[in-house]
């Protein structure tokens, strides 16, 4: 005699049970990310924006506002630790020269960026004004920051006049980021903290 397989009285509700379970979770989800911590609130949905304020200047091309940071675009400023030798063989820490240059552009002006894209640290990407005045064509223009995908004509014109780090000799950022990385590991590094 073959066994008779009867179905259970709680198997129909098995399944409702399991799909009101993942709309419950899918909700609460949603929920949760429309309000997230401010901390993660640069992640997914502002791949493109604006900010206007009176941002803190953190280097030669970074700008914080109140819940933005903002790389400017196009240039790469020498680093904050990063010393040159500018004029006479003088050594200077021109990162520091540099962040310098673009408070005084700013000078407490209101500063509107425009971003369209995150760079690998989901920094925001953007092109930044003080009224007419683009931060990023003047800081290489003064020749204190090198041209980065952009503004190869005002880093031609701060060659030819020796302004800023073109007055003397400096080490590309780019380059001199990848040195100091290789042989200062720390903390930052390993989680991704560092620039």
């Amino acid at each position: 005699m073959a066994f008779l397989r009867t179905r259970s009285p709680i198997a129909p509700t098995r399944g409702f049970l399991g799909l009101v379970i993942v709309i419950a979770i899918a909700v609460y989800g949603w929920h949760w990310w429309q309000h997230r911590p401010k901390f993660l609130r640069g992640f997914g949905s502002e791949r493109h924006g604006s900010v206007t304020g009176r941002p803190r200047v953190g280097d030669g091309d970074g700008l914080v506002f109140d819940d933005a940071r903002v790389r400017i675009s196009g240039i790469d400023a020498p680093e904050m630790a990063q010393s040159c030798d500018i004029a006479a063989g003088r050594r200077n820490a021109c990162g520091d020269e540099a962040r310098r240059h673009l408070e005084g552009l700013i000078a407490g002006r209101s500063v509107t960026c425009t971003w369209s894209r995150l760079d690998k640290y989901r920094r925001r990407l953007g092109r930044c004004t003080v009224g007419d005045l683009d931060l990023g064509a003047a800081m290489v223009r003064d020749g204190w920051a090198v041209a980065y995908g952009a503004y190869e004509a005002e880093e031609a014109e701060a060659r030819t006049a020796r302004r800023g780090i073109w007055s003397g000799r400096f080490e590309w950022p780019e380059d001199w980021r990848r040195e100091h990385r290789r042989h200062d590991r720390s903390w930052r590094d390993w989680f991704g903290l560092s620039r």
